[in-house]
């Protein structure tokens, strides 16, 4: 008997509120998930109050970019989209690593490496080399199971950094996390990613959606939210899902929006506006993720 694949229905609401009228700047909106061989789009809405010209594009990541232009003032801006899509991504996923490629340290074909390009490039200053020698520290030996070391590579993220929310824009340096010894998932993300790429693998940063029926897991509100995580490619297998915050491999429980080289370029929603300096009152945001 074909086991039906959960259809899921994401909810990303976000309000703006303007203590007066002001005259919003284009807004940039990346909300649309990423379809792929484990993610299919059934069907997708987007709402904007006031009414607004929406122009879609890709950027140079593939990811689906829309912009919002505005005729109106306005004290309140609500940006809202729902998504329903159809999840395949397997709960134990297995990897058909290229024979070069099991053990490490490996190298990437030229080919490989040219278009990997700026994903192998660490996008954090490390002058006294601290990350790459603690990122050294999980390689046992002059060869070592590529896959087994990206895991323990995750999961020492995950034993190295206490888990919390964060709700103040941007995310810590790599060597800020580690003398914090603490973070939310984008930067467990983005300690994951900088580390493998000192060892040199290509990794992107992804964000998007984090489904959590069970309400057990790290980054967790409800029973969905944002979050964020990384892919490392490894020949053959390709792209290889890390969540470090979940110490997980694989996406069964994610719903990928934006992949991107550096975590700032993955903003759901950023804009302007004209006014008052201080005319911006408040911003918030609801989420959830459900079975349809």
């Amino acid at each position: 008997m074909e086991v039906p694949l959960p259809h899921l229905t994401i909810h990303h609401r976000t309000t703006y509120q303007y203590r007066e009228p002001v005259q919003l700047g284009p807004h940039r909106l990346m909300l649309r998930p990423r379809e792929s061989r484990d993610l299919r789009i059934i069907s997708t809405t987007l709402a904007i109050s006031p009414e607004a010209t929406i122009t879609w594009a890709q950027d140079v990541a593939g990811n689906a970019v829309a912009t919002a232009t505005f005729q109106t003032i306005t004290d309140r801006l609500v940006i809202s989209c729902s998504t329903e899509v159809e999840l395949s991504a397997a709960v134990w996923p297995v990897f058909d690593i290229a024979a070069l490629a099991i053990s490490f340290p490996f190298r990437y074909s030229d080919e490989d490496w040219t278009d990997l390009g700026a994903l192998t490039v660490m996008q954090h200053a490390d002058p006294v080399g601290r990350l790459a020698s603690w990122a050294q520290g999980f390689v046992l030996g002059s060869s070592t199971d590529t896959l087994s070391l990206l895991k323990d590579l995750s999961a020492g993220v995950s034993g190295a950094l206490a888990y919390e929310t964060r709700d103040d824009e941007g995310t810590q340096s790599p060597l800020e996390s580690l003398d914090r010894r603490a973070g939310s998932c984008r930067d467990f993300a983005v300690l994951f990613a900088e580390a493998v790429r000192s060892l040199g693998f290509g990794a992107r940063l992804v964000s998007g959606y984090l489904h959590d029926p069970g309400e057990a897991l790290m980054g967790s509100q409800g029973t969905g939210t944002t979050h964020a995580w990384a892919e490392v490619f490894v020949p053959g297998a390709g792209w290889i899902t890390f969540d470090p915050t979940n110490r997980s491999i694989g996406g069964a429980n994610l719903i990928p929006v934006a992949m991107v080289r550096d975590i700032a370029q993955s903003v759901p929603v950023s804009g302007s506006y004209v006014g008052q300096p201080k005319a911006f009152e408040l911003m918030s945001v609801e989420i959830s993720v459900a079975a349809a």
